[in-house]
């Protein structure tokens, strides 16, 4: 379970549109243009979501930082796919504070 600036964090990061659509693209298998079976690089969000790139990376900032999604960095590029356990922890705890 988060706990409560953990659970602050992720719901701020879920209030803003862009961030929850870049969420369901991240939900895509087979998409990623790096061969990836699960995730995309940030070319493929930035593709998908129609945003310019240091929008993009200040969106994927906030999520990692609210733990929502994992970053690697292969290569030159920055992969990103959703923290699954994470997400179902964040749906739980509202489930139970409602």
């Amino acid at each position: 379970m988060p706990n409560s600036v953990t659970l602050d964090r992720m719901l701020h990061a879920l209030a803003d549109p862009t961030r929850r659509r870049i969420l369901q693209a991240l939900k895509q298998k087979g998409a990623c243009s790096l061969d990836k079976t699960e995730g995309l690089c940030a070319c493929d969000i930035q593709d998908r979501v129609r945003l310019t790139q240091p929008t993009i990376s200040h969106h994927m900032s906030i999520l990692k930082k609210a733990g929502l999604v994992e970053a690697k960095k292969e290569g030159q590029w920055m992969w990103y796919r959703r923290n699954e356990s994470a997400l179902r922890d964040l749906a739980r705890s509202v489930r139970e504070s409602v």
